[in-house]
Parts: structure tokens; sequence; C-alpha cells
């Protein structure tokens, strides 16, 4: 339950666990005591308060925490670090490409994330908290948050790729009837994840080599093996995305082979009939002097001279290869 835009606090131990507090503790704690974790909702008007006026809190650190719109990114700043995440919308009824924004600060004393809408990653932040598995040092917070994204990123883009194999397949078993909206509309999720992820993988670039003394050593290796899979992520969002184009062309190019297969029959039957349409119309007008109108055998003889030119037009088309 958010209290007053309160939606997480935790007094971590330095062993994995932690202490879930309200307002209260948080007013009453000082920096030297256990590592503090609060986890705001910037849009309510008392955390907007209550993040200007706190001490210690430089006001550009206070502007990226409460920023509406809110970039990958990774600034360091006097002895803390400015992040900015993103994470999958994994929300009933969301788009996971309609990604999620969190904004970190991060010290050696505590750590302040924001948000508006519910990341899932955070909350795996707070079951291992709560399991005696979580972090117990700021760069050991860090690298977590991390790993916790990506592994939610790593879940959608094992979804696009099964869902493209089953694209795939439809296109070889010939049911490519529904498949354009359902194409269309993958492209369109992984270039806006592919969007959002491409500046996350320069922020974790960033990270790595910048001079934080509360990083420390292992902290490094998990956010550089992070990294690795951003990078690979994002090769197999691109691969995807190239696969899905030629998948495109390709259901095109069927497309466009049925529609000449059926203008190719229509025209054979255009073909055919133009000239049995013109006798007809020549024969069929009401002015007097037309051949056989006064012979009972006229009908007959005008029926068998209509399948003869229909057997004719038949043998040239055949000759031609045309049918």
């Amino acid at each position: 339950m958010e209290q007053g835009g309160l939606v997480k606090a935790y007094l971590l131990d330095g062993n994995g666990g932690g202490i879930r507090i309200g307002w209260q503790e948080v007013e009453q704690w000082q920096a030297g005591d256990a590592l503090l974790w609060l986890h705001l909702d910037y849009s309510h008007p008392f955390v907007r308060q209550w993040l200007k006026e706190r001490k210690g809190l430089d006001y550009l650190v206070v502007d990226n925490l409460l920023s509406e719109d809110s970039r990958p990114r990774c600034t360091p700043f006097h002895a803390g670090l400015l992040m900015g995440l993103r994470g999958v919308n994994l929300n009933p009824g969301a788009d996971p490409e309609d990604m999620v924004a969190i904004r970190l600060w991060i010290d050696e004393h505590c750590v302040i994330s924001t948000g508006k809408r519910n990341l899932t990653s955070i909350d795996d932040m707070q079951w291992a908290i709560e399991q005696g598995e979580g972090p117990g040092s700021p760069g050991e917070f860090l690298a977590r948050v991390f790993e916790y994204v990506m592994n939610r990123i790593g879940d959608v883009v094992e979804d696009f790729e099964e869902t493209f194999d089953g694209l795939e397949e439809q296109l070889m078993a010939e049911e490519s009837n529904v498949m354009r909206p359902v194409l269309s509309t993958l492209r369109r999720q992984i270039i806006e994840l592919r969007r959002y992820l491409a500046p996350q993988r320069e922020a974790l670039g960033h990270l790595q080599i910048s001079k934080i003394v509360w990083l420390e050593d292992v902290d490094r290796m998990r956010l550089r093996e992070v990294a690795d899979r951003l990078v690979r992520y994002v090769e197999e969002l691109d691969s995807v995305r190239d696969s899905s184009i030629v998948l495109h062309e390709e259901l095109i190019s069927r497309l466009s082979e049925q529609i000449n297969k059926r203008m190719y029959a229509l025209s054979l039957v255009a073909t055919i009939f133009m000239p049995l349409s013109f006798l007809t119309g020549l024969l069929g007008v009401n002015l007097g002097g037309i051949p056989g109108a006064d012979s009972k055998w006229g009908f007959l003889v005008f029926v068998g001279m209509i399948l003869g030119v229909f057997v004719v037009q038949l043998l040239y088309l055949k000759k031609m290869k045309w049918i």
C-alpha cells in the first residue's frame, strides 16, 4: 500500500535482508545508519514536496528524480550516481514495448528510486530482500536492479523470437491471410523496445568506466555481464527485425503471386469470351439482312460457329502455352 507516495521503503541489514519501514522511520533515518532504499511515486504531491525539501539532495538530483520524461542515462554526480533505466511493461493489459521508466539516485548511504507505473523488476528486488537474498551494498543494489531489468527484457525478447518462429511456420503452411497484421505488430514492438535498449547499453558502458568509490570490483564484473546480455538482446532484436523484413517481403511476394494468378485466370476468360461476345452482339441487333434470319437452321449454324471459334481459341492458347 502506498503511504503518501511511499511505495516501498527498506532498511537493508547488509546481509541480504531488510526491514520494511514507513514515513516515520524514514524521517528518523540519518546517513551512517543502515543502507536506506526508498521507492517513491514521483507524481504524488507529498513526494515532490518532500524531495525538494530533503537536505543533502542537490536540486539537479531532485529535478531528475521528478522528471516526467526520463531516458536511459548514467551520470556520476559528486559522490553519487544518477541513473535512468527502462524496464518492460508487464502490467495487465499493457504492451511490453511500452517501457516503464525508473529514476535512481545512489550514494554510499541511501538509494532513492522513483517511478509512476509499477515495474516488475522493483517487485523482484522487494521479494529478494524479504527472502534474505537482497543486496548488501549500494553497488550490489545497482547491479541487482540491472539484472532484474535484464531478466524481464530477456523474457520478452524470447517471446518475440517464439512469435516470429510461429509466423515462419504459418508462412510455410501458406496460412498467410492473417499474418500481415501480426507481423506488422511484431515489427512495431521490436522497434519500440530497441529504441530504449540502445541508449541503455550506452549508459551501462559509461557506468563501467566511471570512477565511483562505492562501486566494488565484483559489482563492476556483474555490471559487465549485464552489459554483455544487453548487447546480445539488442543483437537478437536486430536479427528478428531483419528476418521479419525478409518474411514480410516473402509474404508480399506470395500475395502478389496469388493476385497475379487470379488476374491471369480472369484475363484468359476475357480473351476467350471477347470474340464470342462480339459475334453474339453483332448478330443480335434488330436490323434487316441478318444472315440466317429466315432459315430454320440459322440458330444451329450460329451455335456451331460459336463452338468452332471456342475450340480454335483453346487450341491456340494451348499451343502458346498460356494454359
